[in-house]
């Protein structure tokens, strides 16, 4: 698969989930990847799969809560099964319930691996997706995100490459060192410091500082090849969907 996949999140504050799947398909979108609130009243996911597939888009990849992991994993590939989902990633910890020091991050490792388990005997993929926080020391020195791969070995990760650079993390030193490890990546642009704050810091891909034309042959080199585009708050999703596909596509991306 070397096409490109869609966060849905992206559009979230935007028109009906109908109008945005046509608009991805239109634009040459090969799929897209879920998330948690998407599925919150979701009881039967076979309207969502003919939205899919009227608009010629895959579902390969979702986000979904902890809670749901842990509480209802049957549920999950039940819903992934009937989407064709193949890999679930874990996306978020709220800032009060994220852990403050090593043996803290060790036990979320422990509970990822246990409520992974089923998602793997089921032929899913599971892992982990980034933000910030899971690269900022530790009062010991080490990084949460280290500890997470260390001692959940079976734990793949989308790497949300933007959100690292935000660290301070060097992105290709990244893709380098846990290549093996990435089972997806988060296809996404931060503007100049001090632009764009209407979203958030966040802009169109290659519209901003990260050297996307390098990561994107250092993800393909590593074997990742679920690329998602994604950016946290758009003032126009539309033009954010286009203007990314038509960069990474080698199209200068202009209006």
């Amino acid at each position: 698969m070397t096409g490109f996949s869609y966060q849905l999140y992206s559009s979230r504050d935007f028109g009906p989930l109908s109008d945005t799947l046509t608009m991805l398909g239109d634009l040459g979108y090969d799929s897209v990847e879920g998330y948690g609130a998407l599925f919150d009243d979701l009881d039967d996911p076979a309207p969502l799969r003919d939205r899919l597939d009227a608009a010629g888009l895959a579902m390969r990849s979702t986000h979904m809560g902890l809670e749901r992991l842990a509480s209802d994993p049957s549920g999950v590939i039940a819903m992934a099964r009937a989407l064709g989902v193949s890999q679930v990633f874990a996306p978020y910890i709220q800032p009060a319930d994220r852990p403050a020091d090593a043996e803290g991050w060790a036990a979320l490792a422990a509970r990822l691996v246990q409520m992974g388990a089923p998602l793997r005997d089921a032929g899913l993929t599971f892992g982990w997706h980034n933000h910030d926080f899971e690269f900022h020391p530790l009062p010991d020195g080490t990084l949460p995100m280290d500890i997470l791969l260390d001692k959940a070995p079976d734990l793949t990760l989308e790497l949300d490459v933007a959100w690292a650079v935000v660290a301070g993390q060097d992105p290709r030193a990244l893709i380098a060192r846990h290549g093996p490890r990435l089972a997806a990546a988060h296809v996404k642009d931060r503007a100049p410091e001090g632009e764009n704050t209407d979203e958030d810091g966040w802009t169109d891909v290659g519209h901003g500082t990260l050297d996307w034309p390098a990561l994107l042959g250092d993800l393909r080199a590593a074997g990742c090849t679920n690329l998602v585009m994604e950016h946290d708050r758009p003032a126009d999703d539309a033009r954010f969907a286009r203007r990314s596909l038509a960069f990474v596509q080698g199209g200068r991306g202009h209006e």
